[in-house]
C-alpha cells in the first residue's frame, strides 16, 4: 500500500438505522490508527468503529500538501512502538502515510474505518449509559446515528479546515495571491516568482528551502526568531546496527530508547542550563551562516523550549540562505501594499505571492457539540485528569500528545490506559466511569490548561480559554512529561478515589 491509496469504506448501516459499538474512535490520523491497533491487540472481541471526516486516513499528513511537508521530530519516537521505522529520522508526509497504511493493512484495520463521516454532535445519556453520535456523510449529506459505550477522541487539536492568518491592514490591496499552507492550492505556480513567507516556525522552515530553487527569490519574514536544531537526517546508531545485521525490531527499540534519553537530557538542560543550551543551538546555526546573520535573525528572545524546537534536516533552510536563493527579514508588518508588504522599519518587501505560515486555530475536541444528559458541555468549566479525561464527562478519553517529545508517544501510553480501563470496567460490571475531584481537592486552585511560563506557542495562547482547567496536583494536570508518564500511567490505580463507577 502507498500513502496515496484510498481504502474501501466498510458497509455502513441502512439509512435511518442506529448502529451500536462498544467503542467509537474519532479520527483516522496517527492517533486514531494507533488506538484501533491497541483495541484489536489488547481488547479482542471489542466492537469498535473509526469515524473520519476526510476521504482517507492520515489526518494532518493527508491535509497538509504544501511543498516539502515533513515531520519536525524523529520517526523513531514519532512512529509507533509496535511498528519499526526503517527510514530516515525526519520523514516526508508520503513516507508517514505509507507507514500508517502498512499498520492498517498488517492489522486488518480497514474494515473498522468509515471515511467521509463528519461528526456534528455527541450526547451522553446517564439513563442509557451510552453516547449518541450524529454525523453527516460528506458528499451525500446523509444523516448517520451511532451509539457507543465509550468515546476515544483522536481527532487532533487544531482545525483542519482553515489556518490562522492575522488581520493586517490593507490586505485587500495586495494584487498578488495570499496563501496559507494549510489550504495550499494544488495548481499554485511559484516558479520565477517573488515569494514572501510570513512566519518563523517549522512550517516556514520547511517551505522556504522546498520552494527556494524554483522562485525568483523567497524571503522569510519573521516578527522574532525561533530556535532550530540543524543536523544530518540520519541516525548513526541505527545505521551502525543495520550494518551489523541487527533485527529491525531491535534497531527500532534501541534507537528509540537512545533518542528518548537524549530528548530528556535536552529538556532537562533547557530548564537547568538555558544559557548553555542557547549557545549550543546558536553555534549549530553558525556552522552555516555568518555571526551577523545569526545574531540578527536567528537569536530568539526567549529561552529554549518555551516554544517547540524543530529539527532542520541537513540545515536546508540555512543552506538556502547561504546560497542567496533565500533571505530572512526580522521586522513587523505595518500594512500590505499593492506590491507586497510595508514594514514598520519603512522597508517594502515586493512579492507576487505571500504565504502566511502563521500557525493554526485550536480545535477543542473536534468542534463537536457535546451534551451530557441534555445540558451543553463547556469543556473550559471542567478540570482535566492527566490531560486525558475531564470532570463530569463520562466514558471518554482524549489523546493529546507531547510538545517536548513526539506526539505519538502518548498514543501508545493512552492505548494501554484505555484498554486497561475497559477491561477493568468489564470486571467490575460498571457501565460508566467519570473522574471527580476528591475531598482533598476541594480547595485546590484551578489554573489554565498549560503553564504559559514554560510553554507558550501562539495557538495555545489564543485558545487557552477554550480548554479545561488544571489543578496544582499531578493527577489534575497535563504534565507534558513523557519520561515520568511512561512509568506513572501504567501504575494508576483504577480504583482510586478520582474514578467514580456506576
Amino acid at each position: 500500500m502507498t500513502g496515496t491509496q484510498t481504502l474501501e469504506r466498510p458497509v455502513a448501516a441502512a439509512p435511518g438505522k442506529t448502529e451500536h459499538f462498544d467503542v467509537l474512535i474519532v479520527g483516522a490520523g496517527i492517533s486514531g490508527i494507533g488506538a484501533a491497533y491497541h483495541l484489536t491487540q489488547q481488547c479482542p472481541g471489542t466492537s469498535f468503529v473509526v469515524l473520519e471526516g476526510l476521504d482517507n486516513y492520515g489526518g494532518t499528513w493527508r491535509m497538509h500538501r504544501y511543498p516539502g511537508v515533513r515531520s519536525d521530530s524523529d520517526l523513531y519516537t514519532f512512529g509507533y512502538r509496535f511498528k519499526p521505522w526503517t527510514g530516515t529520522p525526519i520523514a516526508t508526509a508520503e513516507e508517514i502515510l505509507t507507514y500508517m497504511g502498512e499498520v492498517i493493512d498488517e492489522n486488518d484495520l480497514a474494515r473498522h474505518i468509515r471515511y467521509r463521516h463528519k461528526i456534528l454532535s455527541a450526547s451522553w445519556s446517564s439513563k442509557d449509559k451510552r453516547w449518541t453520535i450524529e454525523a453527516r456523510r460528506t458528499g451525500t449529506d446523509e444523516a448517520v446515528h451511532i451509539t457507543a459505550n465509550f468515546l476515544w477522541m483522536c481527532q487532533g487539536y487544531y482545525r483542519h479546515s482553515e489556518g490562522y492568518t492575522p488581520e493586517w491592514a490593507d490586505m485587500d490591496k495586495f494584487r498578488g495571491q495570499i496563501i496559507h499552507p494549510q489550504t495550499w492550492p494544488e495548481d499554485l505556480d511559484y516558479k520565477g516568482k517573488k515569494v514572501v513567507v510570513i512566519g518563523s516556525g517549522a512550517t516556514a522552515a520547511t517551505l522556504v528551502p522546498a520552494i527556494a530553487g524554483d522562485c525568483a527569490h523567497v524571503t522569510l519574514l519573521q516578527r522574532s526568531p525561533t530556535y532550530f536544531i540543524p543536523g544530518r537526517n540520519a541516525n548513526e546508531l541505527a545505521d551502525q546496527l543495520r550494518m551489523l545485521k541487527v533485527d529491525e525490531a531491535w534497531i527500532h527499540e534501541i534507537t528509540r530508547r537512545k533518542v528518548l534519553h537524549d530528548q530528556a537530557e535536552f529538556a532537562r538542560r533547557s530548564f537547568e542550563e538555558p544559557e548553555a543550551v542557547r549557545q549550543e543551538l546558536l553555534a549549530a546555526v553558525g556552522m552555516f551562516l555568518p555571526k551577523e546573520e545569526v545574531d540578527k535573525n536567528f537569536t530568539p528572545r526567549y529561552r529554549p523550549w518555551q516554544q517547540r524546537v524543530a529539527f532542520v534536516p541537513d540545515g536546508d533552510i540555512f543552506q538556502g540562505i547561504a546560497s542567496g536563493k533565500a533571505s530572512v527579514v526580522t521586522d513587523e508588518i505595518d500594512r500590505f501594499t499593492e506590491k507586497g508588504i510595508l514594514l514598520k522599519s519603512g522597508k517594502e518587501l515586493e512579492a507576487d505571492i505571500i504565504i502566511t505560515a502563521t500557525g493554526f486555530n485550536l480545535s477543542v475536541l473536534g468542534d463537536i457539540d457535546f451534551e451530557v444528559d441534555g445540558k451543553p458541555l463547556d469543556f473550559s468549566q471542567t478540570v482535566t485528569y492527566r490531560g486525558m479525561m475531564f470532570t463530569g464527562v463520562p466514558n471518554m478519553v482524549w489523546v493529546f500528545g507531547y510538545f517536548r517529545a513526539s506526539w505519538t508517544l502518548r498514543v501508545d501510553l493512552l492505548g494501554d490506559f484505555v484498554c486497561r480501563m475497559l477491561k477493568h470496567m468489564k470486571e467490575k460490571g460498571a457501565e460508566k466511569v467519570t473522574v471527580a475531584l476528591r475531598p482533598e481537592d476541594k480547595d485546590m486552585p484551578l489554573l489554565p490548561w498549560i503553564d504559559a511560563e514554560n510553554f507558550n506557542p501562539g495557538y495555545l495562547m489564543r485558545g487557552m480559554h477554550l480548554l479545561p482547567k488544571r489543578g496544582d496536583k499531578p493527577e489534575w494536570q497535563h504534565t507534558q512529561d513523557y519520561w515520568h508518564e511512561k512509568d506513572e500511567l501504567p501504575e494508576i490505580d483504577l480504583d482510586e478515589a478520582s474514578f467514580v463507577y456506576e
